[in-house]
């Protein structure tokens, strides 16, 4: 049995080449997830702010007739209540999105995890195993290396 063993170059390229693309996409659609989520956030604190700013002004129009000065502290706390509630509703429902999105980009990142196990076990069954000598290493020295440890063009 020789030590050498035998790669298809194109192939083993091909297979890097797929990784390259496959996990920028990966990264890019991350970024987007964590983008949108911070725009509505935003969007969901700008709409708080604004709701929150028109029951103060309805609140000061109220206060300044006398006769109406309770009636605006009740319906000033129901608009400033309805207001917090709506934005946190948007909050939740930002954040509802962002835990949804995460979960289909972690799906996703595993199932190419996975593929790229795949096209490693294929090529560890394309090649025959190294010689391996009585004190653990293969006839270059190396000791064996864990299977989940990442490999180099030189290992394979």
């Amino acid at each position: 049995m020789t030590n050498s063993v035998t790669v298809d170059q194109s192939a083993a390229l091909d297979l890097i080449d797929q990784l390259r693309v496959a996990v920028p996409e990966e990264v890019r659609q991350a970024k987007r997830v964590n983008e949108e989520t911070s725009r509505l956030v935003e969007r969901a604190q700008e709409e708080a702010e604004r709701i929150l700013g028109r029951a103060q002004e309805q609140a000061a129009f109220l206060i300044e007739e006398r006769e109406l000065t309770r009636a605006a502290e009740i319906r000033s706390a129901q608009i400033i209540a309805t207001g917090e509630a709506e934005a946190e509703q948007i909050r939740r429902g930002a954040d509802q999105y962002a835990a949804d999105t995460l979960i289909r980009l972690e799906a996703e990142c595993i199932k190419a995890l996975q593929s790229i196990k795949r096209g490693l076990a294929l090529l560890d069954e394309r090649h025959p195993q190294a010689d391996i000598s009585d004190d653990g290493t293969d006839s270059e020295g190396l000791a064996d290396a864990a299977v989940d440890q990442p490999r180099s063009h030189a290992q394979l």
